[in-house]
Protein backbone atom coordinates (compact mmCIF):
# COMPACT_ATOMS: atom_id res chain seq x y z
CA UNK A 1 0.00 0.00 0.00
CA UNK A 2 0.99 3.65 -0.24
CA UNK A 3 3.28 5.46 2.13
CA UNK A 4 4.90 8.83 2.60
CA UNK A 5 7.57 10.35 4.83
CA UNK A 6 6.49 13.51 6.72
CA UNK A 7 9.42 14.86 8.69
CA UNK A 8 10.55 11.95 10.85
CA UNK A 9 7.23 10.10 10.55
CA UNK A 10 6.36 7.43 8.02
CA UNK A 11 2.68 7.54 7.05
CA UNK A 12 1.22 4.49 5.40
CA UNK A 13 -2.11 3.08 4.30
CA UNK A 14 -2.91 -0.60 4.90
CA UNK A 15 -5.96 -2.85 4.65
CA UNK A 16 -6.00 -4.86 7.86
CA UNK A 17 -7.82 -5.68 11.07
CA UNK A 18 -6.70 -2.88 13.39
CA UNK A 19 -6.95 -5.20 16.41
CA UNK A 20 -3.99 -7.23 15.06
CA UNK A 21 -1.49 -4.38 14.69
CA UNK A 22 1.62 -4.20 16.90
CA UNK A 23 1.87 -0.46 17.50
CA UNK A 24 2.10 1.70 20.58
CA UNK A 25 -1.56 2.70 20.16
CA UNK A 26 -4.56 1.94 18.02
CA UNK A 27 -7.30 4.50 17.73
CA UNK A 28 -10.85 3.38 18.43
CA UNK A 29 -13.72 5.05 16.58
CA UNK A 30 -15.65 5.26 19.83
CA UNK A 31 -19.06 6.54 20.81
CA UNK A 32 -19.35 9.16 23.55
CA UNK A 33 -19.93 6.56 26.30
CA UNK A 34 -16.60 4.83 25.48
CA UNK A 35 -18.26 1.57 26.53
CA UNK A 36 -18.21 -0.23 23.18
CA UNK A 37 -20.60 -0.47 20.28
CA UNK A 38 -20.64 -1.77 16.74
CA UNK A 39 -18.06 -1.79 13.98
CA UNK A 40 -14.43 -1.17 14.88
CA UNK A 41 -15.45 -0.08 18.39
CA UNK A 42 -17.04 -3.43 19.16
CA UNK A 43 -14.16 -5.34 17.55
CA UNK A 44 -11.60 -3.50 19.68
CA UNK A 45 -13.56 -4.06 22.89
CA UNK A 46 -13.98 -7.77 22.10
CA UNK A 47 -10.30 -8.26 21.27
CA UNK A 48 -9.05 -6.28 24.30
CA UNK A 49 -11.22 -8.15 26.78
CA UNK A 50 -13.48 -6.97 29.62
CA UNK A 51 -10.67 -5.02 31.30
CA UNK A 52 -10.93 -2.38 28.56
CA UNK A 53 -14.60 -1.68 29.31
CA UNK A 54 -13.81 -1.58 33.04
CA UNK A 55 -11.14 1.09 32.50
CA UNK A 56 -13.39 2.99 30.08
CA UNK A 57 -16.10 3.21 32.77
CA UNK A 58 -13.64 5.19 34.92
CA UNK A 59 -13.23 7.80 32.14
CA UNK A 60 -16.88 8.96 32.28
CA UNK A 61 -17.29 9.30 28.53
CA UNK A 62 -15.83 11.73 26.04
CA UNK A 63 -17.15 14.62 23.99
CA UNK A 64 -17.38 14.56 20.19
CA UNK A 65 -14.05 15.58 18.70
CA UNK A 66 -12.16 14.52 21.81
CA UNK A 67 -10.05 11.51 22.69
CA UNK A 68 -9.02 9.57 25.81
CA UNK A 69 -6.38 6.89 26.31
CA UNK A 70 -6.46 3.49 28.02
CA UNK A 71 -4.26 0.42 28.15
CA UNK A 72 -4.59 -2.13 25.33
CA UNK A 73 -5.01 -5.17 27.58
CA UNK A 74 -5.23 -8.29 25.36
CA UNK A 75 -4.45 -6.37 22.15
CA UNK A 76 -0.98 -6.40 20.57
CA UNK A 77 -1.13 -2.58 20.86
CA UNK A 78 -0.02 -1.21 24.23
CA UNK A 79 -2.75 1.46 24.30
CA UNK A 80 -6.14 2.31 22.85
CA UNK A 81 -6.96 5.93 22.10
CA UNK A 82 -10.74 6.35 22.04
CA UNK A 83 -11.69 9.15 19.64
CA UNK A 84 -15.31 10.23 19.35
CA UNK A 85 -16.13 11.22 15.80
CA UNK A 86 -19.12 13.23 14.66
CA UNK A 87 -22.35 11.89 13.22
CA UNK A 88 -22.80 13.29 9.70
CA UNK A 89 -25.60 15.88 9.40
CA UNK A 90 -25.02 17.13 5.84
CA UNK A 91 -21.87 19.00 6.89
CA UNK A 92 -23.75 21.87 8.51
CA UNK A 93 -23.02 21.17 12.18
CA UNK A 94 -19.23 21.44 12.41
CA UNK A 95 -18.61 17.82 11.41
CA UNK A 96 -15.37 18.58 9.53
CA UNK A 97 -13.88 20.43 12.50
CA UNK A 98 -14.97 17.72 14.96
CA UNK A 99 -13.46 14.97 12.81
CA UNK A 100 -10.16 16.84 12.43
CA UNK A 101 -10.15 17.37 16.20
CA UNK A 102 -10.34 13.57 16.74
CA UNK A 103 -7.14 13.05 14.78
CA UNK A 104 -5.33 16.02 16.36
CA UNK A 105 -6.39 14.92 19.87
CA UNK A 106 -5.15 11.38 19.24
CA UNK A 107 -1.75 12.63 18.01
CA UNK A 108 -1.52 14.89 21.08
CA UNK A 109 -2.22 11.90 23.37
CA UNK A 110 0.54 9.99 21.59
CA UNK A 111 2.91 12.91 22.09
CA UNK A 112 2.05 13.43 25.75
CA UNK A 113 2.34 9.69 26.50
CA UNK A 114 5.63 9.15 24.67
CA UNK A 115 4.14 6.89 22.01
CA UNK A 116 5.99 6.53 18.70
CA UNK A 117 3.52 4.55 16.55
CA UNK A 118 -0.23 4.81 16.05
CA UNK A 119 -2.87 3.27 13.79
CA UNK A 120 -6.12 5.04 12.87
CA UNK A 121 -9.33 3.56 11.48
CA UNK A 122 -11.51 5.64 9.16
CA UNK A 123 -13.30 7.46 12.00
CA UNK A 124 -17.03 8.27 11.54
CA UNK A 125 -17.32 6.61 8.11
CA UNK A 126 -19.40 3.63 9.27
CA UNK A 127 -22.71 4.04 11.07
CA UNK A 128 -21.99 7.76 11.59
CA UNK A 129 -22.25 8.16 7.76
CA UNK A 130 -19.42 10.69 7.27
CA UNK A 131 -18.62 10.73 3.51
CA UNK A 132 -15.56 8.48 3.15
CA UNK A 133 -13.67 10.60 0.60
CA UNK A 134 -14.09 13.75 2.66
CA UNK A 135 -13.16 11.91 5.87
CA UNK A 136 -9.95 10.55 4.29
CA UNK A 137 -8.85 14.06 3.22
CA UNK A 138 -9.57 15.44 6.71
CA UNK A 139 -7.78 12.51 8.40
CA UNK A 140 -4.60 12.90 6.37
CA UNK A 141 -4.44 16.70 6.61
CA UNK A 142 -5.19 16.76 10.36
CA UNK A 143 -2.54 14.11 11.09
CA UNK A 144 0.10 15.88 8.99
CA UNK A 145 -0.67 19.17 10.74
CA UNK A 146 -0.59 17.59 14.21
CA UNK A 147 2.70 15.78 13.55
CA UNK A 148 4.49 19.15 13.40
CA UNK A 149 4.13 19.35 17.20
CA UNK A 150 4.91 15.64 17.76
CA UNK A 151 8.36 14.88 16.29
CA UNK A 152 8.80 11.69 18.35
CA UNK A 153 5.99 9.93 16.45
CA UNK A 154 7.77 7.87 13.82
CA UNK A 155 4.99 5.75 12.32
CA UNK A 156 1.35 6.51 11.51
CA UNK A 157 -0.87 3.89 9.90
CA UNK A 158 -4.23 4.60 8.29
CA UNK A 159 -5.72 1.13 8.82
CA UNK A 160 -8.59 0.65 6.42
CA UNK A 161 -11.17 -2.10 6.51
CA UNK A 162 -11.71 -2.14 2.73
CA UNK A 163 -9.77 -1.62 -0.46
CA UNK A 164 -11.98 1.32 -1.36
CA UNK A 165 -11.28 3.09 1.94
CA UNK A 166 -7.56 2.44 1.43
CA UNK A 167 -7.74 3.91 -2.07
CA UNK A 168 -9.36 7.08 -0.72
CA UNK A 169 -6.65 7.43 1.94
CA UNK A 170 -3.92 6.82 -0.66
CA UNK A 171 -5.39 9.56 -2.87
CA UNK A 172 -5.53 11.94 0.11
CA UNK A 173 -1.97 11.10 1.08
CA UNK A 174 -0.70 11.63 -2.46
CA UNK A 175 -2.62 14.93 -2.74
CA UNK A 176 -1.05 16.16 0.51
CA UNK A 177 2.31 16.06 -1.27
CA UNK A 178 1.24 18.56 -3.91
CA UNK A 179 1.78 22.28 -3.46
CA UNK A 180 -1.37 24.29 -2.88
CA UNK A 181 -2.47 26.79 -5.52
CA UNK A 182 -2.91 30.33 -4.22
Amino acid sequence: MAGRQIGSARLEVVVADITTLRVDAIVNAANSSLLGGGGVDGAIHRAAGPELAAECRTLHGCETGGAKITLGYRLPARHVIHAVGPVWHDGNEGEDQALASCYRSAIELCRSNGLASVAFPAISTGIYRFPADRAARIAVSAVIEALQAAPAIGHVIFCCFSGESARLHEVALAASDRPCAD
